[in-house]
């Protein structure tokens, strides 16, 4: 076997290792669920890690995709936000003609409000690797969720996440973003309160980890997650009407990239 070496992060998925090539971390109950999910997205042309099954010791095998994760390499120019809410999309649509297996378990530290299609549920900068090829990875939340509610979530932490910005500033971001998911009017609409809903919830989750010690959340609370979260939700909240103006105002041209407009949750 090639040497192993802890690769950093891994907050909610335990011990994470590279092996050559290949990631390995725990087997839970939800893997085989996962990988099948994986598996159709990549049948689908979704640029996702090839999972590769288990290792001589039970652990998961997944494709390691060589690059540097967003958080790292700075704030997206309005192009590189537009490609990814259009990645985003393109996650949502291939998961429409996803069946899950039959037994199919699931692990999601936060409960959606429906189940319409299963979604990642934590794309956000610090899962996209961008090399070659631009990747989301850590795949183990993914389960039955909504489109609006995974949108809500990933829009707000690749553009509303740096609360020193001009509300303006971010609205912009926020709009490449939502363009290259080429959202419809009823989303737009929708979104900046369940951006805020989101992130409550997550907030919600941190809170009430801490207070009964429940891991990895409690430790992710005391070590600033908390007071991170805390903020996001009075930024995003309070700022409401600039998210919904900076979404709503009329486009000269579509944005859409020949992306059908949406107007299911």
């Amino acid at each position: 076997m090639d040497d192993e070496h802890t690769l950093p992060g891994g907050n909610a998925s335990g011990i994470v290792t590279r092996v050559g090539d290949t990631v390995r971390k725990q087997w839970t109950s939800s893997t085989p669920s996962v990988h099948a999910f994986m598996s159709h997205l990549r049948q689908r042309g979704v640029e996702v890690p090839a999972p590769l099954g288990r290792d001589e010791r039970g652990r998961q095998r997944i494709e390691f995709v060589r690059g540097s994760l967003a958080i790292d390499t700075g704030p997206l120019s309005a192009d590189g936000l537009h490609r990814v809410g259009a990645m985003v999309r393109a996650i949502h649509d291939a998961s429409e003609t996803f069946t899950p297996p039959s037994g199919a378990r699931w692990d999601s530290a936060i409960t959606a409000p429906d189940s319409q299609i299963v979604c990642h549920n934590d794309l956000a900068p610090w899962n996209l690797v961008i090399g070659d090829r631009w990747v989301f990875i850590d795949w183990d939340a993914a389960a039955p969720s909504t489109r609006l509610w995974d949108l809500a979530y990933a829009a707000q932490t690749f553009t509303l996440s740096v609360l020193e910005a001009a509300p303006e500033d971010a609205a912009d971001g926020l709009r490449a973003f939502v363009d290259g998911y080429g959202a419809s009017a009823e989303f737009r609409t929708r979104l900046p309160l369940m951006m805020h809903r989101r992130a409550a919830a997550m907030l919600e989750l941190l809170t009430t980890a801490h207070s009964h010690g429940r891991e990895p959340w409690s430790s992710m609370f005391a070590d600033g997650h908390g007071s991170h979260w805390a903020a996001v939700v009075d930024y995003v909240g309070t700022n409401q009407q600039t998210w919904l103006d900076a979404l709503t105002a009329p486009r000269a041209t579509s944005t859409c990239d020949g992306a059908r407009p949406l107007d299911e949750a």
